[in-house]
């Protein structure tokens, strides 16, 4: 089986790693009819860990993840464009990816339609997003609810959702009206990312100043990804990622959807 974990880790800062370490074991054994569109690509890394071939289309609003994308070789074609005004005819995908990118849209309903019409009549959808039990599982707020003081523990939960751009933690219940409107069947969902991962990730960016400045300053998040610099963060989050990838308290949910009209 691919090391994904080790793969992550020699270019991503930990936390990070971590979870999109276990969402590509998703990827494995799924077939994507061809032509495949990417919805939200961004920098094309996780596409280039993921999938042994380059996806045919990559979609992002923002140019320098575009950039970034075209220089890993991940798509064959990209392009900068909104979600909700894809540059497309209709019915021409065969199928669409999307890997923890909704929950960065606000109006996220125009997005989905707009999906439906480039995508094929049952054409697979697949994405995964963080879910209802993301913010309530966050430690520091547990901390803050435990101490009585429930204050303090929404405005860290209002904090730690704004520094993650998230504007949609849904349960599935949520996210099924949502896609029935825009002509899309849920076929499977799971729930992943136990609490204790969580917890990992949420002090990870905290931890992961430094490789924010290595990004900064000379445009690599790892400057030395040789095993004995990983030590200490894959022992950090080996035991994570061994853990079976679903997980019914998982704090994020992965989805297999069709479009059915």
């Amino acid at each position: 089986m691919k090391d994904y974990l080790t793969l992550h880790l020699q270019e991503l800062p930990y936390f990070r790693a971590l979870l999109r370490a276990v969402e590509a074991r998703f990827y494995e054994d799924m077939t994507l009819p061809a032509p495949v569109l990417d919805l939200g690509c961004g920098d094309g890394h996780f596409a280039s860990m993921a999938f042994e071939k380059p996806l045919d289309m990559g979609l992002d609003p923002w140019w320098g993840p575009i950039l970034e994308a075209a220089s890993r070789g991940s798509y064959k074609t990209l392009v900068c464009a909104d979600g909700n005004k894809m540059p497309y005819p209709s019915a021409y995908f065969s199928s669409a990816v999307s890997n923890s990118v909704l929950e960065h849209i606000p109006d996220l309903d125009p997005v989905i339609l707009e999906l439906a019409r480039v995508l094929k009549l049952g054409a697979p959808f697949i994405f995964c997003v963080p879910n209802h039990r993301f913010l309530n599982t966050l430690s520091v707020g547990d901390f803050f609810d435990k101490l009585k003081l429930p204050a303090f523990a929404d405005a860290y939960r209002r904090f730690f959702n704004r520094i993650s751009r998230h504007y949609h933690c849904d349960s599935p219940e949520i996210w099924r009206d949502r896609l029935e409107k825009a002509g899309f069947e849920i076929e499977e969902w799971w729930h992943y990312f136990p609490p204790a991962a969580l917890h990992t990730l949420e002090w990870g960016h905290i931890f992961g100043i430094p490789s924010w400045v290595s990004k900064a300053l000379f445009g690599k998040w790892i400057l030395a990804p040789a095993p004995w610099n990983l030590f200490i963060t894959r022992w950090i989050v080996q035991r994570h990622y061994d853990l079976s990838p679903r997980n019914e308290k998982g704090v994020y949910s992965f989805y297999l959807t069709r479009r059915i009209k």
